[in-house]
């Protein structure tokens, strides 16, 4: 398995599990399974509803000795709902609790929306309605800057509840003027990456300012098909340009996909339950991509966002919530 290091120091692993949609009942299996097959990156947040089963997972991992505790990276995210600075340090200590461990590899803020606080015994993980008994529910937002939130997050590092933090969801523009006033700088960005959606001037932006990038969805329009948010026909995995890699490497089209997203110096965090596919995802170091199949698989960027707030909110939660225009 190969690396990116961060700012700290320390090595993000390139592939990792992605838990966002794993059932919770077939989270324990899923976590075991791929610590098993080699993955040693599990990407988790509170909003996936699952971290409780994932931690359940690790512990059944590391009592049975499949690894150890500091052989694993573990990714959680701050919900929108906490970004007020009093509530950080619940959150990650709620992430923690249901992970079942005392630090954190790294922590992410979700998205760049802040939302009304829910507690916790009312509602957890809190999602996007602020009342979904409501006669007309909706999101409803809170004015917290995102340098409040950060400044919370800081304090995570500061007190040893987490080593490294970054952001999803962020363009250059949020991510300027983040660095500008941070003390700690984000030390990774996850955002949607995968052919039909590039972002070559984010991804060097980042390259260029020492933030590793994490791409969600690597493989596009498969994470979405089920959630009717893409179509069939919006598969990248039949474009010629990578079938043809694929037969001349003797690969599958999916990895020839999530080979061209660590190629390009970036960590991937594929989601599957299958145990075969777990070890297909993760078998992407012994070939490479010549720069022509590289170059033809970037060309099919179609700027193809699949998980855009300014749709989905709007279409599922009732609220207009653009953050990328």
């Amino acid at each position: 398995m190969k690396s990116l290091t961060l700012a700290s120091g320390d090595q993000l692993p390139s592939v990792g599990m992605g838990f966002w949609k794993v059932a919770p009942a077939d989270a324990p299996r899923v976590a075991v399974e791929a610590i098993e097959a080699g993955y040693r990156h599990l990407d988790c947040a509170c909003d996936y509803g699952n971290e409780a089963q994932v931690g359940e997972g690790i512990r059944q991992a590391l009592d049975s000795g499949l690894c150890k505790r500091d052989d694993l990276w573990v990714t959680s995210k701050l919900w929108n709902t906490y970004h007020a600075k009093e509530h950080v340090r619940p959150a990650v200590e709620r992430s923690l609790k249901d992970l079942g461990l005392d630090v954190l590899d790294l922590y992410l803020i979700h998205f760049p929306i802040a939302q009304k606080f829910v507690p916790f015994e009312e509602r957890y993980p809190p999602e996007w309605f602020y009342d979904p008994n409501a006669d007309s529910p909706q999101i409803e937002f809170a004015k917290v800057p995102i340098a409040e939130t950060w400044g919370a997050m800081e304090d995570l590092v500061d007190a040893g509840l987490v080593k490294n933090i970054g952001v999803c969801n962020f363009g250059t523009s949020l991510l300027r003027d983040l660095m500008n006033s941070a003390r700690i700088a984000p030390s990774v960005l996850q955002v949607e990456m995968h052919p039909y959606l590039t972002q070559e001037k984010l991804l060097r932006f980042c390259q260029e300012s020492g933030i590793a990038l994490t791409a969600f969805s690597p493989l596009g329009a498969l994470s979405y098909l089920s959630l009717n948010m893409a179509t069939e026909q919006e598969s990248v995995l039949k474009q010629p340009p990578v079938m043809q890699a694929a037969e001349r490497l003797g690969r599958t089209p999916a990895q020839v996909v999530l080979r061209w997203g660590v190629q390009r110096g970036t960590a991937i965090v594929p989601k599957t339950s299958r145990r075969e596919r777990m070890q297909e995802n993760l078998a992407l170091f012994d070939f490479e991509l010549t720069d022509a199949e590289m170059n033809a698989i970037s060309e099919l960027n179609r700027d193809r966002r699949f998980n855009d707030p300014g749709v989905f909110c709007e279409d599922a939660f009732n609220t207009f919530c653009p953050i990328y225009e």
